[in-house]
C-alpha cells in the first residue's frame, strides 16, 4: 500500500514537471521497483529519457535491459561527469561519444568505454540539500543528513561488489572540504545528527583525524556516526572521534571464526576485532557490529561460533544477515559459474534470504540460525533494562515478535519430524 501510494506520487510529479530526462538509482533488492518508475515516466511522457545508474545495473547492463525494456540508458560506475554529458549530447546519436554508459541501438545494446575514476572528488559540487525537504528528515527528534566523504575501498572482500565498483583504490576529500559541507547543513539547515557513509571513514587515519579536529575547531554542535575496519583504528583516533560528535562505530566484523574471514578475504583477526570494540567502548562511543552468516565455508558449528562471538564483544547493537551475493562481487561470479544461485529474483537479495545453495546447511536451518543469532543477542536482561530505562519499546516489542516466530518453527519442524 506505501509504495502503491508512493508510485502514485511519482506519476502526479511527473504530470507536473513533465520532464525531458528522468534519473533513477537503484541498489540490487530494489532494481524492480526502478522498472516501475520507469514505466510511469514512459507513460507520462513517451520521449523522456529515462538514465538509470548505481550499483546493480553498473555490473549487469544487458541483463538490466532485457528485464526493463522503459530504460534508455544506463550509467556504469560515477556519475557526475557522465550525466553532464548526456545532458550537452540530447540525441540519440550522439550518445556514443559519451564514455561510461549502454544504450540501445536498434536491437543492440552498445557500451561504450568505462569513464576514468575522478581523482581529486573535492571537485565534486556539494549535493543540492535546497532541492530536498530537508525538515522532513529526523532521527531521535533531531534533523538528519547522510554525507559520503570518501569512495572507494582498497580491499577486495569477496562479498562486496564496491573495490570492483570504485576501482579497487580509495579517493578522499580533504577535511577543509568535509567541514565545509558539514556547516552549510549546519547552519543553513539546523542538520545536528550526520551518518558518514563511507565504507571505511578512517581508513586514512591522519585525514579522520584532521576532521574531527576541524569540527571541534569551528565549534560544531553535531553528533555523527561512522563505519570502519576493525585494523584501522587507534585509541587516539576514537578519542578524537568522541569530542568531534562521534556517538556510534559501525564495524564490519562479519564472522566469529578466523578461518571463515581468511576464506573470504576479510584480511583481519578476530584478536584485531576484539581489540577495535574495546577501545571504541572505552571511549564512550556505541558500538553496532556486522556479521554474515551463510558463507559457502560455514557450517552449523562455525556459525554458532560467529553467534558466541558476538555475544562476547560487549556490543551496543549486532546486526546479522545471511550472505547475499550481490552482481559484481566475487562470490556472485562463483555462484552463477557453479550454478549456486538459488534465485535470481533480486527482490530477494535483501540480507534476509538464502540465495546460494551451501553444501552443508538447508535454507531453512539458515533462516533459522539467523532468527537464533537475533533472540540470543538481544533477549537479555541487560538489552531489555536498557529498553526500558531508555523507553525503546520498539525493540521489546520487536525482539518478542521474532521470539514468537522462532518458536513457531522450532515448533513445525518438531511436528514434522514426529
Amino acid at each position: 500500500m506505501v509504495w502503491a501510494a508512493a508510485l502514485d506520487d511519482v506519476r502526479r510529479e511527473l504530470k507536473d514537471f513533465y520532464p525531458d530526462v528522468v534519473g533513477i538509482t537503484s541498489v540490487t533488492p530494489s532494481i524492480y521497483r526502478a522498472y516501475q518508475v520507469a514505466k510511469i515516466a514512459k507513460e507520462v511522457r513517451e520521449d523522456c529519457k529515462v538514465i538509470v545508474g548505481g550499483p546493480h545495473v553498473t555490473f549487469l547492463p544487458d541483463q538490466t535491459f532485457k528485464e526493463c525494456r522503459f530504460i534508455d540508458v544506463i550509467v556504469r560506475g560515477e556519475g557526475e561527469e557522465t550525466i553532464r554529458q548526456l545532458a550537452e549530447a540530447p540525441e540519440k546519436g550522439e550518445w556514443e561519444m559519451v564514455k561510461g554508459i549502454s544504450f540501445r541501438k536498434g536491437d543492440r545494446i552498445i557500451s561504450n568505454e568505462s569513464r576514468p575514476f575522478i581523482k581529486n572528488i573535492d571537485e565534486i559540487p556539494f549535493p543540492s540539500w535546497d532541492l530536498l525537504p530537508m525538515d522532513k528528515y529526523q532521527f531521535c527528534g533531531q534533523r538528519y543528513a547522510s554525507m559520503l566523504t570518501s569512495r572507494g575501498c582498497p580491499f577486495s572482500c569477496s562479498f562486496c561488489a564496491s573495490s570492483r565498483l570504485f576501482g579497487g583504490f580509495w579517493r578522499g576529500r580533504s577535511p577543509e572540504n568535509v567541514v565545509e559541507e558539514i556547516r552549510l547543513l549546519h547552519d543553513k539547515f539546523g542538520i545536528r545528527n550526520i551518518e558518514f557513509v563511507d565504507d571505511t571513514f578512517t581508513l586514512d587515519q591522519k585525514r579522520a583525524e584532521k576532521i574531527c579536529d576541524e569540527i571541534v575547531r569551528g565549534g560544531l554542535d553535531i553528533s555523527w556516526g561512522a563505519s570502519s575496519r576493525v585494523d584501522t583504528l587507534s585509541r587516539r583516533l576514537i578519542e578524537k572521534m568522541k569530542k568531534a560528535g562521534c556517538w556510534i562505530l559501525f564495524l564490519g566484523i562479519e564472522s566469529g571464526c578466523q578461518r571463515i574471514l581468511d576464506a573470504v578475504g576479510k584480511r583481519i583477526t578476530i584478536e584485531q576485532a576484539r581489540k577495535a570494540v574495546k577501545i571504541v567502548k572505552e571511549a564512550g562511543i556505541q558500538v553496532l557490529g556486522s556479521f554474515i552468516i551463510g558463507f559457502l565455508q560455514d557450517t552449523i558449528e562455525t556459525i554458532n561460533e560467529t553467534i558466541r562471538f558476538a555475544k562476547t564483544l560487549n556490543l551496543d547493537y549486532a546486526e546479522f544477515s545471511i550472505l547475499t551475493p550481490y552482481p559484481g562481487t566475487l562470490i556472485y561470479e562463483h555462484a552463477k559459474k557453479n550454478d549456486l544461485l538459488l534465485t535470481e529474483d533480486w527482490s530477494k537479495y535483501t540480507g534476509l534470504e538464502p540465495i546460494i545453495k551451501i553444501e552443508s546447511l538447508s535454507s531453512s536451518k539458515l533462516k533459522s540460525l539467523l532468527q537464533r543469532a537475533y533472540l540470543t543477542f538481544y533477549l537479555t536482561p541487560k538489552n531489555i533494562y536498557n529498553w526500558l530505562k531508555n523507553r525503546q519499546l520498539t525493540f521489546i516489542k520487536s525482539a518478542l515478535q521474532a521470539l514468537i516466530n522462532y518458536l513457531y518453527n522450532v515448533a513445525s519442524r518438531s511436528e514434522c519430524i514426529g
